[in-house]
């Protein structure tokens, strides 16, 4: 869709104050009335945002965006994270060795173009995702899945019912764990393959038709409870409120997202009555919006944990001593005490709080004389200097500075690069980097999805298949890669537990990872906004409960 024809489809919509938000950008903000009644507006650094196909989208905002306009099998149950519940699938069962999963799908639902949810919708979409093999596709090949087996291992076998077979048995929890990821979403096969490409199979591509992914990365073809009718990059998307969802219906009409990065614009935007939510706060601006009796606030554990990590191709990042040394030229204390405060809590684990086998440990502080004890052991007395990519939003570029301050005290000279979310995230995924500050969300609700991220690389070669966050930083771990994958197949949940804490263990003492923090999503709500609520992953933040007065 071009810039023209997206403009005239949105203007007849966006009728007075919300019209004026498509000229908002950077710190504008221009004063008008009060958004729609049944219009939710939302202030967020939306610039991660890179595509809208499932298939491929594996950034933050997005997983938002998905999950508010697309259903799974199942999805994660919010008010118990043990637990999952049905999506699209009404019912389940696993047989008894463990490797057979047959879903039976909710009678009589449909998509939002109309087309009804067959269990051949449900076999489409895993094979589309299989074939096209973007980054998350880990997620349903880790499954044993392939090109040439999908079509047997995930098939319909009637209109209603969908069978999984999976390689091992694993613990069950983790299987159904990893459908209620993004991925795993279910799309409308009749209506992308109305807008595929068809290719010429060669070596680089074994198959005659795209799957409508050039279409999809714009478009959308889901059954959730919105459907994403516009977005533009950087800029805006718009959620609409889909008539054919089988659920309960949404309340509000439409969703719109306003990429805005300050916090102070967002706050001010809040406070006039410009944005009904403010997503980026930081702790001054959240303070304030707490203070205000116009306005609330709300916030969430997130299954997010934010780290430095350190590119193992660069032969200095690479020695263990300095690995180690990086850890204590961290000022933990100062960035929880301001940085992150409200909206964070020091950790220095990758598993985040509430997930099955979470460390709790916290043996690093800042201490610089050794920090330069072990950069001398490494030959580096002297120091070095090395770059650091950096999304250039807050609190990251704080913590980037902070950190570059510290480490300036043990000799070690840090230029930071900084750049938007799809410009560091690109290089990042390319090994280009020599640091980088990341910020790393569960895909699915159980240990694995960290444990696997930060401590499996099954191959450390530039053209591998499964580029985990270990893969990122080549960080060549087979020891560590086969304790992982042994993890999966525990099925006593104190047992595997002790595994995953084990794993951590190892990382807090070995790895190239930094992490620094958890994150506490918080968001600031005017006061007319009624079922607001964040949930502990970025796809589970429901806006169907959401309304306003």
């Amino acid at each position: 869709m071009n810039r023209e024809t997206l403009t005239n489809h949105i203007r007849p919509l966006l009728a007075g104050a919300a019209l004026s938000l498509l000229l908002i950008s950077g710190g504008m903000t221009p004063a008008f009335a009060e958004t729609p009644a049944d219009t939710l507006v939302q202030a967020w650094a939306i610039d991660d945002t890179i595509t809208l196909d499932p298939a491929e989208s594996f950034e933050l905002s997005p997983a938002e965006f998905i999950g508010n306009a697309y259903d799974m099998l199942v999805r994660l149950d919010i008010a118990d994270t043990t637990k999952v519940k049905g999506g699209v699938a009404d019912s389940w069962t696993v047989s008894d060795d463990g490797l057979t999963y047959t879903f039976k799908l909710k009678p009589g639902i449909k998509f939002a173009s109309g087309n009804p949810v067959t269990a051949e919708d449900v076999a489409w979409s895993f094979e589309r995702v299989v074939k096209l093999d973007k980054s998350p596709a880990f997620i349903l090949t880790q499954f044993g899945l392939t090109g040439e087996n999908v079509a047997e291992k995930a098939k319909a076998v009637d209109e209603s019912t969908f069978v999984f077979t999976v390689d091992k048995a694993y613990a069950p929890s983790f299987v159904l764990n990893c459908l209620t990821a993004t991925v795993g979403a279910v799309l409308d096969k009749k209506l992308v393959m109305e807008h595929a490409e068809a290719k010429t199979p060669s070596d680089d591509y074994k198959y005659d038709t795209d799957f409508g992914y050039g279409w999809l990365k714009t478009n959308y073809a889901g059954s959730g409870p919105f459907k994403i009718r516009d977005w533009r990059a950087n800029e805006i998307l718009v959620l609409e409120r889909n008539d054919n969802y089988y659920g309960e219906k949404p309340a509000l009409a439409r969703v719109i997202y306003r990429h805005v990065k300050e916090s102070a614009t967002q706050r001010l935007m809040l406070e006039a009555g410009d944005v009904d939510v403010a997503r980026n706060l930081e702790p001054g601006d959240l303070d304030a919006v707490s203070k205000n009796a116009d306005l609330t606030t709300t916030s969430a554990p997130k299954g997010t944990v934010y780290y430095i990590s350190l590119n193992q191709k660069n032969e200095n990042l690479a020695k263990p001593e300095v690995r180690e040394a990086f850890k204590y030229l961290v000022d933990y204390d100062a960035i929880g005490s301001t940085l992150i405060k409200g909206i964070g809590e020091i950790r220095q684990t990758y598993q985040a709080k509430g997930v099955l086998g979470a460390l709790e440990a916290s043996p690093y502080k800042l201490d610089v004389a050794k920090a330069k004890e072990l950069l001398e052991k490494a030959g580096l007395k002297d120091g070095f200097s090395v770059t650091f990519d950096v999304r250039n939003t807050q609190p990251v570029t704080g913590i980037a500075e902070s950190f570059q301050q510290t480490a300036g005290q043990a000799g070690v000279k840090i230029e930071i690069i900084p750049g938007d979310g799809k410009q560091t995230l690109t290089k990042y995924r390319a090994r280009n980097h020599d640091l980088y500050i990341g910020q790393w969300g569960m895909d699915y609700w159980d240990p694995n999805s960290n444990g696997e991220a930060f401590t499996s690389n099954p191959d450390n070669g530039d053209d591998a298949s499964v580029k985990t966050l270990a893969w990122r930083n080549a960080w060549d771990i087979p020891e560590l890669t086969a304790e992982s994958k042994a993890a999966l197949l525990e099925r006593d949940n104190a047992k595997r537990a002790a595994m995953y804490e084990k794993l951590q263990q190892q990382a807090l003492e070995t790895s190239p990872f930094v992490m620094i923090f958890q994150q506490i999503e918080v968001a600031g709500v005017r006061g007319n906004v009624k079922g607001y609520t964040l949930g502990p992953s970025f796809d589970s933040n429901p806006l169907a409960p959401v309304s306003k007065e």
